[in-house]
């Protein structure tokens, strides 16, 4: 155990900057995981840390029963740890682990692709909906928001460790998919809930979600072999995106 009591200590400015920074991982090769819950699911996937941080609090209160976990254990002061979390309530542990970018897409499995979207929290709750339904990958276009940034993280709550993840994926990468590819439409194809109760609903597919405001772009568009609209009769233009994502993968698995 290694007790630091240093804001400008080399090793806290470096979790520092992984905690604050969205995209600091991809410089690093390393993530921060934050709160015994992610990092309990992370051990479950069977994803040991390099480092594990924790606070003197709980040190005193867990320390031993964790310790066993991860070879380089830092101690710190909870006001010390506070300066380093992104939460409101700081949750007086977290993991460094490494990380890397698997790159090579998987071409004939259940995939969801997630088309430039921004906000942290529908993305994690999409790779959520994603680990709980079945879904083996996720590619995230060039402009959807850090898949391993901390925000991301905290929403997907472990499912990240579920799942095959390529960030920055491409046009070309969706192409090179063997399994049909379907996207949502406000507007436009079959209803989901016919599709369903016709049997026309696969299984093993790619789904295509958009940008929250302009919706898949229209190269992505055209490699989709299916639109699909959610019926809605309260009369609302259109749904969230991780609320559309959920009714969609759960219906898929369901198939």
């Amino acid at each position: 155990m290694n007790l630091i009591t240093s804001r400008d200590n080399p090793q806290v400015k470096a979790i520092r900057r992984l905690a604050q920074d969205n995209t600091a991982y991809r410089k690093a090769g390393q993530f921060w995981l934050e709160g015994d819950h992610l990092c309990k699911a992370a051990l479950d996937r069977g994803v040991r840390p390099q480092q594990m941080v924790l606070t003197e609090s709980f040190w005193n209160e867990q320390g031993p029963q964790w310790a066993s976990m991860c070879d380089q254990v830092l101690v710190m002061p909870d006001a010390l740890f506070a300066t380093l979390s992104g939460l409101e309530s700081p949750a007086r542990m977290g993991f460094v682990v490494a990380w890397s970018d698997p790159a090579r897409v998987m071409n004939d499995v259940a995939t969801v692709i997630l088309d430039r979207l921004q906000d942290a929290g529908n993305v994690g709750a999409i790779l959520r909906c994603a680990s709980a339904f079945g879904y083996r990958q996720v590619l995230a276009i060039k402009g959807t928001a850090a898949l391993w940034s901390p925000k991301v993280l905290r929403a997907g709550m472990g499912a990240h460790f579920g799942l095959h993840l390529v960030e920055s994926a491409s046009l070309d990468d969706v192409a090179t998919l063997k399994v049909p590819i379907l996207t949502t439409s406000s507007h436009e194809g079959d209803f989901l809930h016919e599709l369903l109760k016709s049997g026309r609903l696969q299984p093993q597919c790619a789904w295509l979600l958009g940008h929250e405001g302009q919706g898949v772009s229209h190269d992505l568009m055209v490699l989709a072999g299916q639109k699909v609209r959610i019926a809605q009769p309260g009369g609302e233009e259109s749904l969230n995106v991780a609320t559309a994502a959920a009714i969609c993968l759960h219906a898929s698995a369901t198939a």
